[in-house]
């Protein structure tokens, strides 16, 4: 098992025995290929070589291309920033490897997947097409009776650590009045309404953020100070979703959005309701455009 990421060595500290052991491979082979391909630190630095964090990062990822079929050097290559990955790699795969990191509880590969995954298919379609596919999975396996919280934490928790790094990449401050979102006060289930936020960033929507169980008065408070162009109200299921909150929001004179399955069985109550990410990107980067 990888450490977790309480356990890594410092930043830039990592010795050749310990990368050795956290890719699986012989101290040998770990010379080897850095004598070949010219990767990790250089021959120079003698007895007290030392990997980046960047270095493993970027063999985690050069292992994982070779895992998918490409040759040694143009995996090397690639992962080292010499030439473009020119492997496809089908969603359904990205879904299988995260799968068994997390099964496995494998932080630092999880943390890999999920950071390439953002990065080659951007927010939405990472949440669409890999991460909500392998928690519905684990989540089918909650009811088929396989116990499996351990890997449910690990996955969910480096997910939304994985959507805060991926929005770091875009300037926290974009002028102009917000989209505020917010989880309902109940709702516990956050990790929709972060894709959304990562989506909103990418797309340089300015965003304010509630992370959950935010009291109703706080986000009723916020969304009169704030003057958002929009409230998102997320709700996962019928019992967290606050249409209370909802009018009190509107009758401040803002605008609001409903999004999640939560909200279904109210039918139509006069707000905008979102039922998937891509049309909750929509209905805010509509109104940020107004």
């Amino acid at each position: 098992m990888e450490p977790d990421n309480d356990a890594l060595p410092a930043a830039g500290a990592w010795a050749p025995g310990k990368v050795a052991e956290l890719l699986g491979v012989s101290p040998v082979t770990l010379r080897s290929w850095s004598a070949r391909y010219g990767i990790g630190p250089p021959a120079g630095t003698g007895r007290h070589r030392r990997y980046s964090d960047a270095d493993v990062r970027r063999l985690q990822h050069m292992q994982r291309l070779v895992a998918r079929g490409m040759p040694v050097r143009e995996a090397a290559d690639a992962a080292f920033g010499r030439a473009p990955v020119g492997l496809e790699v089908p969603a359904s795969r990205r879904a299988l490897e995260l799968a068994d990191a997390a099964d496995e509880l494998r932080y630092a590969s999880v943390a890999g997947l999920l950071d390439e995954t953002l990065d080659s298919l951007g927010p939405a379609a990472a949440w669409t097409e890999v991460l909500a596919p392998v928690l519905r999975g684990l989540g089918d396996r909650w009811q088929r009776g396989d116990v499996c919280f351990a890997a449910e934490w690990a996955l969910t928790s480096e997910i939304s650590l994985a959507f805060e790094r991926f929005s770091r990449h875009f300037p926290a401050a974009v002028p102009g009045r917000p989209v505020l979102l917010a989880c309902c006060p109940a709702e516990r289930h956050s990790l929709p309404i972060e894709a959304l936020r990562a989506a909103l960033a990418e797309a340089a929507v300015p965003v304010a953020y509630l992370g959950q169980l935010v009291p109703a008065e706080t986000v009723a408070d916020l969304a009169a100070r704030l003057d958002p162009v929009l409230v998102v109200l997320w709700s996962m299921a019928p019992a967290t979703a606050d249409d209370l909150l909802a009018a009190r929001i509107r009758t401040l004179g803002c605008e609001v959005g409903t999004a999640g399955p939560g909200w279904a069985h109210l039918g139509d109550r006069g707000f905008r309701w979102a039922n998937d990410l891509a049309s909750a990107v929509e209905l805010a980067v509509e109104h940020a455009g107004t």
